[in-house]
Order: structure tokens, then sequence, then C-alpha cells
């Protein structure tokens, strides 16, 4: 990856990569650098890295992270979020990811499938709502979704999953400034400062 260029792993589906996104896209205007999406199905990533899932904690931590965690971000980063787990969350990713690697303005597009799904809770996985939501970002929505679900297009899908893997990705949104990682949105302070002045170790 070249430098002046912020690699960007997430699924469409993140609460985290919702609240950090317009931080993101402040951090590269700001900097002049660019950002390169690259969704990934999330659970092959997640069971790779040995991460927990949901079913196994608690209700009280799924109720803390829903109800307090979520909402204390979201007000944060003055961002409307719903106050539960999104009715749709468990549905495939495919097409939506698929809809970012193609669009034109991924940065537009992906912001808007975020925000669909955490605060109004639309169906993300639902042709007729991605559609809509690619029509509101000015790409030709039937073109766009064609292409999302092309071979070529799924095929950097799993290239993407398989890379976020290889590189140790273990949860999103993951965030790489010239070959190093930052795991969050409560990162990105450190993803701006990083393209100033890169970290020591």
């Amino acid at each position: 990856m070249s430098d002046k260029t912020i690699e960007y792993f997430y699924s469409a589906h993140s609460a985290f990569a919702y609240l950090g996104a317009p931080t993101l896209s402040r951090i590269a205007q700001d900097s002049g650098w660019e950002v390169v999406h690259r969704p990934f199905d999330f659970r092959p990533v997640i069971e790779a890295a040995g991460a927990p899932g949901f079913a196994g904690r608690s209700a009280a931590h799924i109720a803390y992270f829903f109800g307090r965690e979520l909402r204390r971000w979201a007000q944060w980063r003055d961002l409307q979020m719903i106050a539960h787990r999104p009715t749709y969350h468990d549905n495939s990713l495919d097409a939506a990811n698929g809809m970012i690697i193609a669009a034109h303005d991924p940065d537009r597009l992906s912001f808007a499938i975020l925000q669909a799904h955490w605060r109004d809770d639309a169906d993300i996985a639902d042709q007729h709502t991605l559609r809509a939501l690619a029509r509101l970002c000015g790409e030709d929505d039937g073109a766009l979704l064609a292409a999302a679900l092309s071979p070529h297009v799924q095929d950097r899908h799993r290239e993407n999953t398989r890379d976020a893997i290889a590189r140790g990705i273990f949860g999103s949104p993951t965030y790489f400034v010239r070959g190093d990682m930052f795991y969050g949105q409560d990162r990105l302070e450190m993803v701006a400062r990083a393209i100033e002045k890169p970290f020591d170790p």
C-alpha cells in the first residue's frame, strides 16, 4: 500500500466503524491522505482471531454495551444511534460490503449504510434498502448492486477477509498507517498523530 493512504478494515454493520466514520473522514481531509476501504466478512475474521462473540457474553455485559457504551460514544461523536442491538444484525453483509468496494464514492456510501443500520435499524442485506441508499449517495443503484454481487467484487471481498486474518486483525474497525495497525475508533487520534509523526517503539 502506497504512502498517504489509511487502510480501513471494517464490516458494514460495525457500531464502532459508524461512530468513527466522520472523524476518520476529517482526519483524511485535514491530512490530504486517502482512505482505502477494505470491508471484510466479520465472522471468519473474529473466529480466526479467537475473539469471543456476543453469544458468549453475559446479559449484563450486553445491556451495558448497547445501553451505555455505544450511547456514550454516540453522544461524544454527536451521532444519533439506536439503544439496542439492530434487528437485522446477523444478516449477510456480502451485498453491503460489495457495494462499498464497488462504489464511486465509498466514503459517502459506507457512512450511509452504517448510519442506516445503527440509526434507522434498517436491513442492510435488503437489496431495495441498499439501492435506495445508493441513489441517495448519487450512485447508479442498479449498476452498483450488479457490480457488488459480481464475482470480481466478491473476490475482492474475500481477499479483504483473507488479508484481515493474515494481518492479525481481531475487530472492526482497524486502521493501518504505513503498515502500523490501530484497532478501534477510539484510536483515531493516534491515527492522526501517526500521519504527522510515525510511532517509534
